[in-house]
């Protein structure tokens, strides 16, 4: 995909990566609308980026979240790419994670962004790609995180078909599989306190790389050996 002059919606683009990798692109030439719940917030970040245009979205309201959808595309009249960089953490034992939790986990983790890439799979041309942040315990559940690394490997499993899918119109599908970075994600959890955490990693890297594997039209990107993200299974 071609980043200079590509449309492109980043929802939670309040959020740390979702600025960053918002900011890399613009950087780039990207013409961006940000999606976000708070008005303030969107209003700062996309005063950040030359003022590009902004909508509203509450990740419970499913229809809401392809409403924004189709507001990005009237905005920038048309889309080339949509990436969801949003989502909430909880924390304990599965034993002791009441239903409500791992509901708002599913919710927020997996529904919503299923929601806004599944809105746009009908806008996107060929060379069009979608792109959704689930994390590295989508494939490596951990321990005191249960809930939370289901709702991500929920959403990675439905990126996983979904790539399948959209190959034959060449769309492209790309999972961020970021290792851990200090963007104080876990200290917002919905519940539990985050156990003890390694040093992050570079956000600003994580964002290029992000780009990088958009660019390429990358499958995915995962931590690599010394734990900075690697693109992996470029297209051919």
């Amino acid at each position: 995909m071609e980043i200079d002059g590509a449309r492109v919606l980043v929802a939670g683009g309040t959020g740390a990566i979702g600025r960053a990798v918002a900011a890399e692109l613009h950087r780039r030439g990207a013409r961006l609308v940000l999606a976000g719940r708070d008005p303030s917030k969107l209003a700062g970040a996309a005063g950040d980026l030359g003022g590009c245009p902004v909508v509203r979205f509450d990740a419970y309201d499913l229809d809401g979240c392809a409403d924004a959808v189709a507001e990005a595309a009237a905005a920038l009249g048309g889309l080339d790419a949509v990436l969801t960089a949003f989502g909430v953490a909880a924390f304990g034992p599965a034993r002791g994670t009441g239903d409500d939790i791992a509901e708002h986990l599913m919710a927020v983790n997996a529904l919503a962004p299923a929601a806004f890439l599944r809105a746009a799979l009908p806008l996107l041309g060929e060379g069009g790609a979608l792109a959704a942040v689930t994390g590295v315990v989508a494939e490596r559940p951990q321990p005191g995180m249960a809930d939370y690394s289901a709702s991500k490997s929920a959403l990675a499993a439905w990126l996983d078909a979904v790539r399948r899918e959209a190959r034959p119109a060449g769309v492209r599908v790309l999972d961020l599989r970021f290792g851990h970075l200090d963007t104080g994600f876990a200290d917002r959890a919905v519940a539990g306190e985050p156990p003890r955490m390694p040093p992050g990693g570079d956000l600003e890297l994580s964002a290029r790389t992000a780009v990088d594997a958009l660019a390429a039209g990358a499958a995915r990107v995962r931590p690599g050996p010394d734990g900075a993200p690697v693109v992996e299974d470029r297209a051919r």
